[in-house]
């Protein structure tokens, strides 16, 4: 595959009925009994329909994000698109993940397709090893304790405070068809607007609603 000539003809691979369609499947997996992906699959053909000629004629405007506040135990606060928008990310996702998947370090587990929890945790047992020389004893301290470091860290509210133009940049070093970009932006441009507005829509104590 040509990577340069796809990179500039995206637009359409995303938008196709088909694609979507695969979207669709994607965003309802293990959602298929709540009312929101119910009340769109009541008249499912319609609604891709609309979808798909809104994207066409690059009139597709996302939906005002909802907040939850969640406590599992922890307290989290967690902003949901509206189904037909998840649609829509699902259907970006299919097509850019091939594009930047190469570029990722080969130890990044976040959501890429092979590489979750037990992945991250065979790992850290492999550099466990590696570190201890398989439990060899170094004398670091003493005969029966060997030496290591582990970097726990998390980056505080990333989504809401990631730089969207660096962000924008980095994208359009490989993206470079216009109507992907401007898609991007539409999605981006959302959840400034929800992080200027303060989350004014805010439905409290809900652990079902995702």
């Amino acid at each position: 595959m040509d990577m340069a000539k796809t990179c500039n003809n995206l637009y359409p691979q995303i938008i196709s009925l088909g694609n979507l369609t695969l979207a669709w499947k994607k965003a309802r997996k293990h959602k298929t009994k709540k009312v929101y992906v119910v009340e769109f699959e009541s008249d499912l053909q319609n609604n891709l329909l609309k979808l798909h000629q809104e994207l066409i004629n690059q009139t597709y405007f996302p939906l005002p994000l909802i907040t939850f506040i969640l406590r599992d135990p922890k307290t989290r606060k967690i902003s949901k698109s509206d189904f037909r928008d998840r649609i829509v990310h699902h259907a970006l996702v299919r097509i850019l993940e091939p594009i930047f998947e190469k570029s990722f370090i080969y130890d990044s587990c976040a959501n890429r397709i092979g590489k979750g929890n037990l992945f991250a945790l065979k790992r850290f047992e492999q550099f466990t090893r590696k570190i201890s020389k398989n439990g060899k004893k170094k004398n670091i301290i003493n005969d029966n304790q060997i030496k290591g470091y582990c970097l726990k860290a998390d980056i505080k509210h990333y989504f809401q405070e990631v730089n969207h133009e660096i962000l924008l940049k980095v994208i359009q070093k490989k993206i470079k068809d216009e109507k992907v970009i401007w898609l991007i932006e539409c999605i981006i441009r959302e959840r400034e607007r929800e992080r200027d507005a303060g989350n004014s829509l805010i439905i409290k104590e809900c652990p079902w609603a995702i």
